[in-house]
């Protein structure tokens, strides 16, 4: 997109909604105040017959991605079933998004950490451009230490982008248009969260 200064500026579209009350929590009888909503259809073939009793109460169809807001403004009118749409965000308000990074498998130092190797390439090094070079002490403490950073498996983590700013709402397709990036892969499932 482009601003009011025609400074192109990159943007992540999200579909958000439309949302459905599933359950909302209470002091009395829960503990703590929140509100639990619901997004996408899914097949009842697909489903346990406890989510299709719990969808049965919200009198809908099972959904795929269930998610809860402690932090939304409960309003006690609020009732199961209730369809919730992009039209509670504004523009220019800044939100969280919390999602799943995508999977890298297993990576060594280099790309896990950026790690530079050993540096030069001649001098005798053969094989040692990307290596982790000297992760433990000699005799004393004869262990290597906990959180070493080492080759391993990388992505697939919770990751929270934070003040991220929504540029525009597309309410007929209920739809966010927010600046910068979001973690995961396209159509990957993304929580958006009022920021705080």
């Amino acid at each position: 997109m482009f601003d009011a200064n025609g400074k192109n500026v990159a943007c992540t579209v999200i579909e958000a909604g439309p949302c459905v009350v599933t359950q909302v929590r209470t002091k009395e009888i829960d503990g703590y105040e929140a509100i639990q909503l619901a997004y996408e259809d899914k097949k009842e073939k697909h489903s346990t017959k406890a989510e299709i009793g719990h969808f049965k109460k919200a009198g809908v169809t099972p959904k795929r991605v269930v998610a809860e807001f402690t932090r939304f403004e409960v309003d006690h009118q609020k009732t199961f079933g209730d369809i919730l749409k992009v039209d509670i965000f504004e523009e220019g308000e800044f939100i969280d998004v919390v999602g799943t990074t995508k999977g890298k498998g297993f990576q060594g130092v280099v790309r896990r950490h950026g790690f530079s190797g050993v540096g030069g390439a001649t001098h005798g090094q053969h094989n040692r451009l990307r290596a982790p070079g000297s992760v433990g002490a000699s005799s004393y403490p004869s262990k290597v230490f906990k959180g070493m950073r080492m080759a391993g498996h990388m992505g697939v983590e919770r990751v929270k982008m934070i003040n991220l700013q929504i540029l525009k709402i597309v309410t007929e397709k209920n739809l966010l248009v927010i600046k910068g990036s979001v973690p995961g892969a396209n159509g990957s499932y993304v929580i958006v969260e009022r920021w705080s």
